[in-house]
């Protein structure tokens, strides 16, 4: 059977009006449309505007949350968006222009987002604020990531009747999202982000509190270390105003348990106005993303942790290292005059790429961190015994027989005495340390020595060391 071309062009134009009358219609009581809200806000048709949208990294969503509620003020309008999970998978422009999609307005969807290890804040999920920027009307439509029922990308979208406008405004969003960072002056770790990952990408650490003298190093090397990454954010402006660079690369390696960890914890706690960002195991691999983080939140600390583990030389193994580029790319890339220290910590110094290692601006301190000679083994003996009564004679003789080990061998030292105390149902007294020193120094205990207590051969590193 053959349709006449009118009669199937009449069909249509029917069917189409139809489909308008009904998505105009609107019980009593309903909630007006999300498009008809903002045309009248933006006093034009929002349907006929051009949107302005930038995607924000999971990490700075909520700096960009804060910076729009300071753009905006306090007289801001929010706007939430209705229609279930469909309005997840929109952008602004298509819940504006799209005949088809006819969203009512809805209340704002809101979520809380971490802003230190203790707090959070509550942030816009998906909803807009309407407000004037420069006395014009805009409207920033906020979506978070949201794997489950969206794309999974943060993104501002703005609406304006000045389109040039709208882009000034997300530049100046920008500035001000870096500028009041929520991540300024916190220690971050950053995270890998699956297909079903959770969180932004980042989480934050409590900032360590140990004093120097928990840290028992040779004397005056805590100085040092100490002196290389704070006397120089002391004196920036100094430097810059002589031309000399700020970034600098401090490597601490040496043998396991001897204190590098140690030593990147009171540092940690000594700079208390610093940005930190801690990276190790597989996140290594996102050192480049933390030095740009950390450019734009100086003064900053990269922590690399056990770096031998991407840095190796290229001679071993099969096949190209690309997380050793990275991390040179990271060191190299930086601006003179960024006040950005890399803080890296290895056991197999041996074994890390000879211009990491040497080449200065990438590391220009390198200090190793020896196992403990008679008086750290001293200082480490007073500091784990706590309230325990051994004489000052007995702490002396044990520390004299006991080289080659590191702090941890003292803990298990200390615990091991007083449970052989306890085993007696006595109070812990000199003879009891013996018999654990004893215990633990015996030939059959020394397999559980090494993996247990920290007992290292003296000379690792051969005749370097």
């Amino acid at each position: 059977m053959s349709v006449d071309a009118d009669d199937l062009r009449g069909f249509l134009a029917a069917f189409q009006r139809l489909n308008e009358l009904a998505a105009s219609a609107a019980p009593t009581g309903a909630l007006p449309q999300l498009s008809d809200a903002l045309s009248g806000f933006l006093g034009a048709s929002a349907g006929s505007m051009s949107t302005v949208a930038r995607e924000v990294p999971h990490h700075r969503y909520a700096d960009y949350d804060v910076a729009l509620e300071l753009l905006a003020g306090p007289d801001a309008q929010l706007l939430g968006i209705g229609g279930g999970d469909q309005r997840q998978h929109m952008s602004l422009a298509d819940m504006v222009s799209s005949p088809w999609a006819r969203l009512p307005t809805g209340p704002v969807d809101w979520a809380n987002v971490p802003t230190g290890p203790d707090s959070t804040r509550r942030a816009i999920a998906l909803g807009l604020r309407l407000f004037r920027y420069r006395d014009v009307p805009v409207a920033v439509l906020q979506r978070r990531r949201n794997q489950l029922t969206g794309t999974g990308v943060a993104v501002l979208e703005v609406l304006s009747p000045d389109t040039e406008l709208a882009g000034e405004l997300i530049e100046e969003v920008g500035r001000l999202a870096t500028e009041h960072s929520v991540l300024r002056g916190n220690v971050i770790t950053l995270d890998l982000i699956g297909f079903e990952g959770e969180g932004d990408g980042y989480r934050f650490l409590p900032r360590p509190d140990l004093p120097a003298s928990d840290v028992v190093l040779p004397e005056g090397l805590l100085e040092r270390i100490t002196g290389h990454v704070t006397g120089i954010a002391a004196h920036a402006e100094a430097l810059r105003r002589w031309g000399q660079h700020l970034k600098r690369g401090v490597l601490l390696y040496g043998p396991p348990g001897t204190g590098k960890t140690h030593t990147v914890r009171h540092l940690l706690g000594a700079t208390t106005g610093h940005t930190v960002f801690v990276l190790h195991g597989e996140t290594l691999s996102l050192v480049g993303l933390a030095a740009a983080m950390a450019r734009n939140l100086q003064p900053s600390i990269v922590v690399l942790e056990d770096c031998d583990l991407v840095a190796m030389d290229r001679g071993f193994g099969a096949g190209a290292r690309p997380l050793l580029f990275e991390v040179l790319d990271a060191l190299d890339g930086l601006d003179s005059d960024a006040d950005v220290a890399f803080l890296l910590t290895t056991n197999r110094v041996d074994v890390l790429e000879e211009a990491l290692a040497q080449r200065p601006g990438r590391v220009d301190l390198a200090v190793e961190i020896p196992l403990p000679g008679e008086r750290e083994r001293r200082r480490l003996l007073e500091l784990y015994r706590g309230a325990v009564p051994f004489t000052d004679a007995a702490l002396d003789e044990v520390a004299h027989r006991s080289d080659a080990r590191t702090a941890s061998f003292f803990k298990e030292l200390m615990r091991r005495a007083v449970l052989i105390a306890a085993e007696a149902e006595v109070a812990p007294a000199d003879p009891h340390l013996h018999a654990a020193l004893a215990s633990l120094l015996d030939e059959q205990e020394k397999l559980s020595a090494k993996l247990i207590t920290g007992f290292q051969d003296p000379t690792p590193y051969g005749d370097d060391a």
